[in-house]
């Protein structure tokens, strides 16, 4: 247990993340990563939301792809140890990273605009997609100009958006156990899925500072 918690304390020390909620939000990432792999080939298992859209084919099994990927490797760009024992791994995860975020935010995009529970949920996954693709690609470019401490926070930023794949699997879970009404709660959680998530990153960063 010893080699455990010095695995994780770095993590935890570095971060201001509880050790629970770093490793919750690491399972999360990597189980709902790993399911969404589905939808590259055929399946039967779509949302009725989901299939009806313009776009469907080819751009969800971009979008998956993409966005799966990114979800896949995200939480470990984030953990100093690791990072500081393989940082040329770290480099190229990142690159691999920022792909499949401009892959998932540009299909994401077409995605939204066809999406066929009207422009409410349009608009929620469609800034979803643009602000994603934003914070990622400066995230990346202050790597790139050696803005260490600046990449770091873009990363924070793009991170809690691609997270969105997991907060809306929730919100969605939940939406189906209380029974809401379909319609609007699909609509709100188009916006829900992701909001807060950037709220809370901007928090954590103003913390930090």
């Amino acid at each position: 247990m010893k080699h455990r918690t010095d695995a994780f304390a770095p993590v935890q020390q570095a971060a201001g993340i509880p050790i629970w909620l770093t490793t919750l939000t690491t399972l999360l990432s990597v189980a709902i990563s790993v399911v969404s792999y589905r939808y590259l080939g055929p399946t039967d298992d779509i949302p009725s939301q989901i299939q009806a859209n313009d776009f469907l084919h080819p751009w969800l099994a971009v979008h998956a792809a993409g966005a799966a990927t990114a979800l896949l490797l995200g939480p470990f760009q984030f953990f100093p140890k690791l990072r500081a024992r393989y940082l040329r791994l770290h480099r190229w995860s990142g690159r691999v990273y920022v792909l499949g975020c401009t892959a998932g935010g540009m299909s994401g995009f077409l995605l939204a605009t066809g999406a066929s529970t009207g422009p409410v949920t349009m608009a929620g996954f469609g800034l979803l997609a643009v602000i994603w693709l934003v914070t990622t690609s400066l995230a990346w470019l202050r790597a790139v100009q050696r803005q260490i401490a600046a990449h770091k926070a873009w990363m924070i930023r793009s991170f809690a958006l691609t997270l969105a794949a997991v907060t809306l699997r929730l919100y969605l879970l939940a939406a189906d156990s209380l029974a809401l009404p379909e319609m609007p709660s699909y609509q709100l959680i188009a916006f829900l899925c992701w909001v807060p998530n950037l709220v809370l990153a901007e928090l954590y960063l103003r913390r930090r500072k």
